[in-house]
């Protein structure tokens, strides 16, 4: 196989593996398939999900989180009290040593999206910072999925 063969079967191979990656790692915390749900035009807010796994021995904390696809961006939890739901921010989430925090649909953690900047679309990405007491700052890409949560990628396959 020549040089030129090999260098583009390893480019190749990153971009697939890129393509269907969807995990980032910032000091000893993995994070793992960060996603939104499509809005219907007008909307004013959305959520994102995504896992956050502590591999460490120390603590640390998600302290803040930011994007340029709403005003503002909150870390929230949403809890059930009978039929009412009750959603909160919380300043921070604690991320223990050896622990996973996952943030989905329906109940605990979650990011809102505040003020829209335009209507997530299925098929979308838009970039996240997340910013760690301990770890710093990682920018992660989260892919908008239709309302039942499933990507357009997903959708596609047999």
């Amino acid at each position: 196989m020549s040089l030129r063969s090999v260098s583009l079967f390893f480019c190749a191979l990153a971009i697939s593996v890129s393509a269907h990656a969807h995990e980032y790692t910032v000091g000893a915390l993995h994070i793992g398939h960060p996603y939104a749900r499509a809005t219907v035009p007008g909307q004013p807010s959305g959520g994102a999900f995504l896992s956050i796994e502590n591999t460490g021995k120390d603590a640390d904390k998600l302290i803040s989180v930011s994007t340029p696809a709403a005003k503002s961006a909150e870390i929230h939890t949403m809890s059930m009290d009978g039929n009412v739901m009750k959603m909160r921010e919380v300043g921070e989430i604690a991320l223990a040593p050896a622990a996973t925090v996952d943030m989905k649909p329906g109940n605990g953690y979650h990011i809102m999206l505040i003020g829209l900047t335009q209507p997530l679309k299925a098929g979308d990405k838009f970039p996240l910072t997340l910013t760690f007491q301990k770890a710093g700052k990682i920018e992660v890409s989260v892919s908008v999925t239709d309302m039942s949560g499933k990507s357009s990628e997903a959708m596609h396959q047999h």
